[in-house]
């Protein structure tokens, strides 16, 4: 399986992702899969404009030149993505939040009904699953783990997918690597 670690943290250690995501890569190289990660905050990923080019005068593109080309690329390419998102004030992090909004391009701007929901129309013939470790701090509440979670299978249902597994970081690395392979 190839596994499309996105990694959220911010790069100031507070949250403790890095050490975290790579002792669940390393878990699931051993395991023999495909692994890669892409640190969000080395990829320059400027905001969503909304100014709908990546539907109408370039489909698919985005009028940005920067880091998320690639993300787009690799997270077709996945047949998982896992997330690793600081929680901060209760939600994901901003800079998780401007990659989802720039993933827009994934999908068509035409609408279709799913479970008599209007959703966008499926650009492409695969999409992977999704999965979710989010890293929380001492002041956060289940409320505020359990929101976080809905907003992401939110988000991952408008990908035309779904969210295997969520954890937080308070479970090893090793066993979430289990749970969200299905081992």
């Amino acid at each position: 399986m190839k596994v499309l670690i996105m990694n959220g943290d911010d790069g100031t250690g507070a949250h403790g992702l890095d050490p975290w995501l790579s002792r669940f890569g390393v878990r699931l190289l051993g395991k023999g899969h495909t692994i890669q990660e892409l640190r969000l905050r080395d990829l320059g990923i400027k905001r969503c404009l909304g100014c709908w080019n990546c539907w109408w005068t370039s489909p698919g593109v985005c009028i940005h030149k920067d880091g998320m080309s690639d993300v787009l690329k690799e997270i077709i390419a996945a047949d998982l993505v896992f997330w690793g998102i600081p929680l901060v004030l209760g939600a994901q992090s901003s800079l998780a939040k401007h990659c989802q909004d720039r993933m827009i391009p994934l999908v068509h701007p035409y609408i279709t009904l799913v479970k008599g929901e209007c959703h966008h129309r499926a650009r492409y013939a695969h999409y992977p699953r999704h999965a979710l470790a989010l890293a929380s701090g001492s002041g956060d509440t289940t409320e505020d783990l359990d929101l976080a979670a809905l907003l992401f299978s939110r988000f991952a249902l408008n990908l035309k997918s779904g969210v295997d597994y969520w954890t937080t970081t308070a479970t090893g690395p090793e066993e979430a690597a289990d749970a969200a392979i299905g081992a």
